[in-house]
């Protein structure tokens, strides 16, 4: 997630201790992130016009791996210099800040691409909303979108697992029996239009309360030490299956795919033709397990992020 277990991180302005899940107004925090993020990218320095790839990524551990693997593998195969600015906040801040020409590229999932940035409705299949998505970020915003890197990172509701086994738990539907339960989730999914409110919308939720929003990193340590009951993570998340936690199933498939694909600058694709065929060796490589092991190797076993990405990139032969 964001740096060290317990800490927010944002490049520019160390760690901050957090001693417990913020719970505040939505509207605050999200527009708090924003302009600390914004801040970042400003005061770090990184004006239009840069030479090189700059390579960025939203602010979790999953977004780190990904950006890292971008990174080592542009060095390996084009001999480019390669920036890396990690952790910039959301999608918001990661699609402004390429549209900027602050960073070059980006992972992102085509899911939030869908929803949070074209603000269409989520549906269709994993094909259907690729294309989709790679359309309208042409047409619209002069983006690349290059091919799926192999996995779908879905949002993922999760529960202990004490609790799914005494109580039987399976889907997101049986949530609708504890109206009593707390929930925690990230910023970001309070605002976006595939959130919480078409979530409870769809499966008739109630909580104890308005969702506690919190860093992501911060997630799972509330939920293990019951603060809150149940937490919206991601399908790939390491310390799922660390934990002993449980994911309960979408069944009335509320979330839309979520592939995982870089997104480019349509200016740096044409600058630098090399990138063209370094993304697409990336395309279907890395698979779902793959992503646990590696966001588990950082969050879990707080493995160097640089010498696990080069360890993996030579055992897929690239």
């Amino acid at each position: 997630m964001s740096g060290p277990r317990g800490h927010f991180r944002l490049k520019g302005y160390g760690r901050v201790d957090i001693v417990r899940p913020l719970v505040c107004s939505t509207y605050v925090l999200a527009r708090l992130l924003f302009i600390l993020a914004l801040a970042n990218l400003v005061l770090a320095g990184c004006s239009p016009g840069h030479q090189g790839i700059v390579v960025g990524s939203k602010n979790f551990t999953e977004q780190a791996v990904l950006g890292e693997i971008l990174a080592q593998h542009i060095e390996n195969k084009t001999g480019l210099p390669v920036e890396r600015r990690f952790y910039l906040a959301g999608s918001y801040i990661c699609h402004q800040a390429l549209l900027a020409d602050r960073i070059d590229l980006y992972p992102e999932y085509t899911g939030t691409a869908l929803t949070a940035i074209l603000k269409q409705k989520p549906s269709g299949s994993s094909a259907q909303v690729y294309q989709r998505v790679r359309d309208e970020y042409r047409r619209r915003f002069n983006l690349e979108v290059s091919g799926p890197l192999g996995f779908n990172n879905s949002f993922a509701l999760v529960i202990r697992g004490d609790d799914a086994g005494r109580l039987g738990m399976k889907t997101i539907s049986d949530l609708a029996k504890y109206p009593q339960w707390r929930m925690g989730v990230g910023y970001e999914f309070l605002e976006r239009p595939d959130g919480f409110a078409g979530l409870a919308k769809a499966y008739n939720l109630r909580f104890a309360g308005s969702p506690r929003v919190m860093d992501l990193g911060l997630l799972y340590r509330a939920l293990s030490q019951k603060q809150v009951d149940v937490v919206v993570g991601s399908a790939t998340d390491g310390l799922i299956q660390a934990r002993g936690l449980v994911v309960l199933e979408d069944d009335k498939h509320y979330f839309p795919p979520y592939d995982a694909v870089p997104v480019i600058r349509e200016q740096t694709w044409a600058r630098y033709p090399a990138l063209r065929k370094a993304l697409a060796e990336l395309g279907g490589k890395i698979t779902e397990d793959d992503m646990r092991r590696l966001n588990y190797a950082v969050d879990g076993e707080h493995r160097d992020l640089k010498e696990l990405v080069a360890e993996f990139l030579r055992k897929k032969g690239l």
